[in-house]
Order: structure tokens, then C-alpha cells, then sequence
């Protein structure tokens, strides 16, 4: 292609950008004629798309040439239908309306009998993957997988395609159906079959461990014909370690299931974990030799550990390890801390990791940041009572030069550790107050009102607690989160040190003023609280107290005006009978789970392969054993109802629910204990965005319904509280027994349902119930509720995985009475990012229509204020996010600029809470591009 090679070059030859824009326009108007002139055969088609190509791969907008490419994809030459895919392929998007032109020619090459071009309908599937291709071709791609007559190479392709598709939209594909012919792909001869089949049944094992149990032998198998029998191909032998890929996804594969009961499967595995220990003393001969041969050994080394950690493999392991902890190589040093990790959460005794703890110490400071962090958890898992001083002492220490990315983390877990194998009270609080001095900015919400709890549940801590704090205060450093829990503790237990020597009311008044006007107003709010608690316990300096109350009662934030207000009328009071009221002592916190748990737990994301361990001692380990447990035994009751009569109907549950995973639920019925076990993997229910985005701005609707069920809800909000009645409908002309609805508790939201006057779990033909839901707003939040549904119809029970659509938003209240002067005036305090959420996006539902614009507008709860912006077009908007007693009240200013000509949309969202703007921001955006 000549002219392709010619425009190449003299875009090549554009030594600036305007002379390359006057070359890409110029070719953009020769080729816009060519396509209008509708004579080009397929030679030119393809010459001109890949111009566009080129120009597309350079940042260019393409705007046409789509249909051209679409039509090459029907040629019967091999080129000009590769490039006809490879347009598609970049071109288009899972969302774009010209996919579904796609899918019959895409249908069409999978049923052809030429394996090229299966191959190249298989890369436009994997690449596009939108959700019609995964409805549409599914089943086709499955049928190329499994039929005997595709070549290796195809099989290869398809199931990797499948693979990206149940990523992409597990809800669509039906595996379970699918789980034995593709358990049986794993026995294939070719092992680029193998290799592909069993990194698809990673990842459906670990979301259907009970369908897809068959493949625990079958990677037994495949690992013995390796090791043992050595029958493998030549052309997969990796500098002397056979198909190393094949053998580390076996073994990580054993490792998402329970220890098996067989003996002769459990001495199979022994043998070949024996064989590859035996196998890595040999010297490696260069550096590819031992990333192969490492790679299988710290997996082996990972399913010994999960078989039994207490093994004589495990203590060769640990041997091995601790020679590998101190390797000079980056890699092996990295693998080497993150198995001993493994191997500290999982082993009864920690004396031989232990002999290391200089090493691991050490390795704090290496200089590559992923070796710090697999250091930092081995230390975090190998903590107990008798080293918690050294290695709480050594992570303050270095918590002081550490990487801004590792500190939030470390905090955490030095909190945790703190509170876990504290010996002592004053150590406890001397560690704490020592990590908020040291860390800062880095110590979440969650650390400091831990401390409150702690501190307030236990008495022995209160008078130490409030006169180390008080020194804190005292020094001339600032740092907020201290100013806060020493504003808590000292206006609940100031007066327990009151008579000590430079602890007297005044001095611990001072204390905490001084660095009142360096604070956030949310901070400012609480110390506000705290001086007006020191009234009460400290008459002598009520007059200092009240002039601050005087100065604070016309400033502009809301809050701190009202608190003043308040503040003021009940200390100014003719008998403080009021006050006394007002500021009790709080009483004892109930026992919880620590949120810190949750907190950390939430840091380690699973990627594809979810982790097989959790970091933490061994008790952290002992649900996930539990829920493997539970796996075994229904893998066992699935065989025994399969000789029965009938199918077996198997309820799956997640594979590790680990402990520090909120397991209580909040249930919709009066007898919670005969629930069924509601599967927490469940993928939510086809077609739930309709209801869930259109609910999200009405106060009533359906938010779900299909042949059997309808759920719609009406709502009610008042500030941080709101009110949700449920009904739920039988359309059929049959009973519908054990209807069950849960709710899991959600870190942000307070949500209790109100016990029904029906008591019963039935819903007759044709009939409908009601469930009433409180729900409370207590931080800021932007994740929704989940709401899972089971019921029984004549049949096995159902069930659907939904969305509650109780965002943000609900909890605003508009404000109207604002003029533009006012508005302006904030809306420039903000300033901008990352207090300013902004995009521009083009409106996909149709032309902009104003009216509807302004309906969704006071849909989410916002103010319109009229005459502000000169445009009349634009929308100005404002409102207060009541977030409950944690995460207060947050205004929200909005201003929307349709531009009608280009049927686009600037929408600009300003808060002082950067999560507030972001998830306002992506509500409306999305609203507003799609419709409601």
C-alpha cells in the first residue's frame, strides 16, 4: 500500500504540529470523498482505514469510516478482514451503537470452518467485551473451546476469550452449566490447551468452588504426568523446568480448596511438593533458570503451607526461606518475605521465623518500596506477646522516614498491634499518642475514635490518658487529629487531673485554645463541644469560655454558629440543671469490632486470584479454614444427592470470607433462623441499573421486577434520617414461600427494619407485602446498600443480588434562599480542585432538554437558585449533606452549563469534602449523560 507508506512519512517529516493537523485534515477530507463516492473495492477501503488507523493511533479524533471497517470485516481476503477486525478492535467500545453491526459477521467467522478466521472473531470478542457480545456469542465461544474438530491454537484463544468475558459480565455467562466440559479440557495433550483451560478454571473455582471441585484431581493429575512421569512436550521446557506457568497455576489452584480427605491424593501431593523442594538444591545455572524454578517453589512452598503448616515440608520451607529473606536478589528477597508471611499467618509456632527477626527488621529499609511492604506484613503476621515491643518500637521508628504510600497502612497495623498485645495501659497510650505525633495527616478517622473507645471503656486509662495528652497539647508542634482526641478526652476526664501541677483548668483551657484557630471547622465544632463540657466541670473559667462562644456566634459556617448559640443560651442559664444534663460524663461504648480491621482489610484488594491468606496471626486464618470446611462438605452432600434421585440443588458460598469481613446482616424478617444461606459472590441481578439510577432522583418506583417478582419502594428523608417502605409482589398464580430479605451492614449507614405485622414468609398468588427500613446517615459515604432477596416457587430457591439506591444525595437539603453574591462568595472559598469535582461530557440519552434537566436536579435534592448565573440556561444549585454525628453537615454548591448547539454538559461540583464533590459528581454525570 504505496500511498499508506507515503502518508506515513510526510506525517513523519512534520517537524510541528500544524503543518502534521494541516496533513491529517487534508488526508481526513480526501478520504471522507472517497467513502461518499461509494465506488472503492476492498484493496482501497482497506488502504483508507488504515490511514484512519494511523491517524487514530496518533490521538485523532474518527469521526466516520466506522461502516467501512465494519464492512471489511465480511471480505473473503484474509487481509482486508484483519484489518477490518483491528479497526473494530480500536475503534470501537463495549457501549458503541455500531458493536451490534458487529456481532452477525462476528457470529458468522465463529461457525466458519477456516481457524483463521474463528482466531480473529475470538480477538474482537476478548477485545471489545462489552456485554451484548457476551449474550450474543457466548455460547459459540464455548462450543469452539469444547468441540473436538478446533485446532489447538483456537481452543487456546476461546478460552481466554471466555476468561475475559466472565470477567467482564459474570452475571451472563452460564460456567456452572458449562463447569465439567471445561474441568475435562484440563487433561488435553497439548499443554498451550492446558495452560489456557486451567487459567480459566482459576478463576471460576473461586467463584464456584462447589461446581467446579472436579478440577482439584485433575490438577493433581496434570502435575503428576509432569514430575513424575515426565510426559511433556520439548517445546515447553523453560531453561530445564517443564511448562513452570502450567505447574504454579496447579498449585495455586489446590490451594483454594480444603486439605482432601483421600490418602492416596493427599500422599500424591506430598510426593510432588517433595520432588520440587528436592529439585530447587540444584544450582541455578542463570538467572531465567531460577525465576523458573523459584516460581514453582515458593508455590509448593504456599501449598504445604496450606496443607499443614506444621509438616516437615513447612520446616524445610522455613529453612529455605530464611536463606532467601537474605538473597540479593530483589525478586527472591520479595517472594521470600511474602511466603514467610504466609507461613507466620498459618503456624502454631513462630520460633523458627522468629530466628530471622533481624533480617525481617532490616528489610524496612530495603531500597525497593515492594520488599518494604512484604517486610512490613511479615512483621505485622509474626507479632505476639513477646516481641510486640521491639517491633511496634521498630515500626515507630521508621514510620518517620517511610514512604508517604506505606504510611497509612502502617499506621493502621501499628494501632492494631498496639491494642492487641498492649501488657500494660500507659504503654498502650504512650504508643498511640506517640503514632498520631509522628504519622499526622496519615492517621485516619478510624485510629483516633479507637483510642476514644478504648479510653473510654476503661478506667484505668482515663487520668493517664488525659495528662499525657495535655503534654502533647502543651508543646508547640500542631497536628489536628491530637488536637482532637485531646479535646475528647480532656472535656470528658480533664477534671481527673485537675489538682496536678501545671494541669489546672486554665492551663488545659489554653492548652486546647491555642490551637483552635489553626483547625477545620469540623474541628473547631468538637472543641466547641469540649468547652462547654469544661463549664460544667470548671466554673472558675466559665468567663473565658463564654467569650469565645460571644465571638462565634455570627460567623458563617452553620454549624460552629449554632453549637456557639446553643453553647451560650444553656451555660448563660439561671441554674445550670441544664448543663449538667447536657454534659454527662458518655457512658461505656457497646464492645465492637474494630474498625481498624475493616479498614485494613479493605487496603488489600484482591486482583484476579484473590488471596489464599489473610495477613495477621493465625486466628485471622481460622474462618477462611472454616469456610473451606464448609466447601468440602457440600462437595461431599453434591456426590451423595447425584447417586440419589434427582439433581442436586448446591447453594454456593464465598470461598474465604475472611474475619475481618462484616458477617451479620441486617434481616427483613422476624425469623432470621431459617434463613438460607444467601450466597455473599452473588453477581447482581440482570437489568438492576433501571431501577437502581432512576430511584436514585425519584422518591418512588420499581426497583426491580422479572416474570416472578416485582420490589418497588417509596421513601421518605428528613436530614441524616431516612424511611423506606418495600413491597414486594407476587405476579405469579402460585404461593411464594420463604421470602427473605437481607441487608449487610453497611460502614456509613445505620439500617434497621422495622419488625412487619405479617409475620409470616408466604406471599399468596397475585398478592404483595410490605417490610419497613430506617435508615441512618452516620458518615460520609459512596457505595450503596446491597439488598439480597431469596424466595421459593415451586421449585429450588431463587435469588437476586440488587442495589439499594439510598446514596448521598438523599440526605441533602436544598437550599433556595441564597442569593448570587452569597453563592459567589463561597463558591470562591472553596476554590478549587480537590474541593472542585469537574467534567464535560456529551448528553448519550438525546438532545439536552432543559426542563428534564432541572427535574433531575431537584431529584438529587438540590436548591435551584433562580437569576444567580447571567446564562438563563445554566443551572446554579446548593444544598447541605446532612452525614449524621460523624461525618456532620457538608455543603454542596453546583453549577451545570448545557451548551445546547454541542449537546454537551459542564458540570462543576465545589465542597469542603473532596468525597462529597466526587461521588456528586459521578451521580449526576451519570443521570445527566444517560437520562433517569
Amino acid at each position: 500500500m504505496r500511498g499508506l507508506l507515503v502518508f506515513i512519512s510526510d506525517i513523519r517529516n512534520c517537524r510541528v504540529r500544524e503543518l502534521e493537523e494541516k496533513r491529517i485534515n487534508k488526508e481526513m477530507a480526501n478520504i471522507r470523498s472517497k467513502f461518499k463516492d461509494g465506488s472503492l473495492n476492498g484493496y482501497q477501503k482497506k488502504k483508507y482505514v488504515c490511514k484512519l488507523l494511523y491517524m487514530y493511533i496518533l490521538g485523532w479524533d474518527i469521526d466516520f469510516g466506522h461502516l467501512e471497517a465494519v464492512n471489511l470485516i465480511s471480505s473473503t481476503v484474509y487481509s482486508e478482514k484483519q484489518i477490518g477486525y483491528l479497526a473494530v478492535t480500536l475503534l470501537f467500545h463495549e457501549n458503541s451503537d455500531l458493536v451490534r453491526l458487529v456481532v452477525n459477521s462476528t457470529k458468522k467467522d465463529l461457525d466458519d470452518m477456516n481457524e483463521i478466521n474463528n482466531c480473529l472473531a475470538l480477538h474482537a470478542i476478548a477485545n471489545i467485551g462489552g456485554r451484548e457480545m457476551a449474550e450474543s456469542l457466548a455460547t459459540d465461544v464455548h462450543r469452539l473451546l469444547i468441540s473436538p474438530t478446533s485446532k489447538s491454537f483456537v481452543k487456546k484463544k476461546a478460552a481466554l476469550t471466555l476468561l475475559r468475558l466472565f470477567r467482564k459480565h459474570p452475571d451472563v455467562i452460564p460456567v456452572t452449566d458449562w463447569a465439567d466440559r471445561i474441568i475435562g479440557l484440563m487433561d488435553e495433550y497439548d499443554l498451550g490447551v492446558a495452560l489456557s483451560v486451567t487459567t480459566l478454571v482459576l478463576t471460576l473455582a473461586q467463584s464456584f468452588p462447589v461446581e467446579y471441585g472436579g478440577c482439584y484431581e485433575k490438577a493433581v493429575n496434570r502435575m503428576k504426568r509432569t514430575l513424575v512421569d515426565r510426559d511433556y512436550s520439548l517445546d515447553y521446557i523453560y531453561y530445564k523446568v517443564p511448562t513452570p506457568w502450567l505447574q504454579v497455576k496447579c498449585l495455586r489452584l489446590l490451594q483454594y480448596y480444603p486439605p482432601p480427605e483421600d490418602p492416596k491424593l493427599r500422599e500424591d501431593i506430598s510426593e510432588l511438593l517433595q520432588i520440587i523442594i528436592t529439585n530447587s538444591q540444584d544450582a541455578p545455572k542463570n538467572v531465567q533458570h531460577s525465576n523458573a524454578q523459584n516460581a514453582v517453589l515458593f508455590e509448593a512452598i504456599n501449598v504445604a503451607i496450606h496443607l499443614d503448616s506444621n509438616s516437615t515440608i513447612c520446616a524445610q520451607a522455613a529453612a529455605l526461606l530464611g536463606r532467601f529473606i537474605s538473597s540479593k536478589e530483589t525478586n527472591v528477597r520479595y517472594l521470600g518475605l511474602e511466603t514467610m508471611a504466609h507461613l507466620a499467618a498459618c503456624v502454631d509456632s513462630l520460633e523458627p521465623i522468629k530466628r530471622h527477626q533481624e533480617t525481617i527488621l532490616m528489610s524496612l529499609r530495603d531500597k525497593d518500596i515492594s520488599v518494604r511492604r512484604r517486610g512490613l506484613d511479615l512483621l505485622y503476621s509474626m507479632c505476639d506477646t513477646s516481641n510486640a515491643k521491639i517491633i511496634v518500637s521498630e515500626l515507630l521508628r521508621y514510620l518517620q522516614v517511610a514512604d508517604y504510600a506505606m504510611r497509612e497502612e502502617m499506621v493502621l497495623k501499628i494501632a492494631i498491634l498496639a491494642e492487641k498485645f498492649a501488657t500494660a495501659y500507659s504503654w498502650y497510650v504512650d504508643i498511640i499518642l506517640q503514632l498520631i505525633s509522628t504519622a499526622g495527616e496519615q492517621v485516619g478517622e478510624e485510629v483516633w475514635f479507637r483510642v476514644v473507645q478504648i479510653v473510654t471503656n476503661n478506667d484505668e486509662l482515663q487520668e493517664y490518658a488525659a495528662k499525657t495528652v495535655l503534654n502533647y497539647l502543651g508543646s508547640p508542634q500542631y497536628n489536628e487529629t491530637m488536637v482532637k482526641v485531646g479535646g475528647y478526652i480532656l472535656g470528658e476526664f480533664g477534671h481527673l487531673i485537675a489538682n496536678y501541677p501545671g494541669c489546672s483548668p486554665i492551663e488545659q483551657f489554653n492548652a486546647v485554645h491555642s490551637k483552635f484557630n489553626l483547625c477545620s471547622l469540623q474541628t473547631r465544632a468538637l472543641l466547641l463541644t469540649t468547652y462547654v463540657k469544661f463549664i460544667n466541670l470548671f466554673p472558675e473559667i466559665k468567663g473565658q469560655v463564654l467569650s469565645v462562644f460571644n465571638q462565634y456566634r455570627y460567623v458563617l459556617d452553620s454549624e460552629l454558629q449554632q453549637r456557639a448559640c446553643e453553647y451560650l443560651a444553656i451555660s448563660t442559664m439561671p441554674t445550670d440543671d441544664m448543663l449538667q444534663t447536657v454534659c454527662e460524663e458518655m457512658p461505656p461504648f457497646p464492645e465492637r469490632e474494630s474498625t481498624l480491621l475493616l479498614k485494613l482489610n479493605q487496603k488489600h484488594g484482591d486482583t484476579e486470584d484473590k488471596r489464599v491468606w489473610v495477613i495477621g496471626g493465625k486466628e485471622a486464618n481460622m474462618e477462611r479454614q472454616e469456610g473451606l470446611k464448609r466447601i468440602a462438605s457440600m462437595r461431599m452432600s453434591s456426590v451423595d444427592s447425584a447417586g440419589g434421585n434427582g439433581s442436586p440443588t448446591i447453594v454456593n458460598t464465598p470461598l474465604a470470607s475472611t474475619p475481618l469481613a462484616i458477617t451479620s446482616t441486617a434481616t427483613l424478617s422476624p425469623r432470621a433462623a431459617s434463613i438460607p444461606v444467601i450466597p455473599t459472590n452473588l453477581p447482581l441481578a440482570q437489568g438492576y441499573e433501571l431501577g437502581f439510577n432512576r430511584l436514585q432522583c425519584f422518591k418512588e418506583g420499581v426497583l426491580y421486577e422479572d416474570g416472578q417478582i416485582q420490589l418497588s419502594i417509596k421513601t421518605e428523608y428528613h436530614g441524616s434520617q431516612g424511611r423506606i417502605g418495600l413491597y414486594i409482589s407476587n405476579k405469579t398464580p402460585f404461593p411464594m414461600t420463604n421470602v427473605f430479605l437481607q441487608i449487610p451492614p453497611h460502614a456509613q449507614l445505620n439500617i434497621q427494619p422495622q419488625q412487619p405485622e405479617d409475620t409470616s414468609n408466604t406471599i399468596g398468588p397475585q398478592s404483595q407485602t410490605q417490610r419497613l427500613i430506617q435508615v441512618e446517615c452516620v458518615d460520609v459515604y459512596s457505595s450503596a446498600p446491597d439488598l439480597f432477596c431469596t424466595y421459593t416457587l415451586n421449585g429450588p430457591p431463587e435469588f437476586i443480588h440488587l442495589k439499594l439506591p439510598v446514596v448521598l444525595t438523599k440526605f441533602q437539603e436544598p437550599i433556595e434562599a441564597m442569593d448570587g453574591a452569597n453563592f459567589f462568595k463561597r463558591w470562591g472559598q472553596l476554590g478549587g480542585p480537590p474541593r472542585e469535582s469537574q467534567i464535560i461530557f456529551k448528553s448519550e440519552g438525546g438532545p439536552i432538554q432543559l426542563p428534564i434537566a432541572d427535574a433531575v436536579l431537584r431529584g438529587y435534592r438540590f436548591g435551584l437558585l433562580q437569576g444567580v448565573d447571567p446564562n438563563p440556561n445554566n443551572f446554579v444549585g446548593a444544598g447541605v449533606v446532612d452525614a449524621g454525628t460523624t461525618g456532620g453537615k457538608v455543603g454542596v454548591l453546583l453549577r451545570l452549563e448545557p451548551n445546547l448547539e454541542q449537546n454537551m454538559y459542564r458540570l462543576t461540583i465545589r465542597s469542603p469534602n473532596e468525597l462529597v464533590s466526587d461521588h456528586v459528581r459521578a451521580l449526576l454525570e451519570r443521570t445527566l449523560m444517560y437520562g433517569a
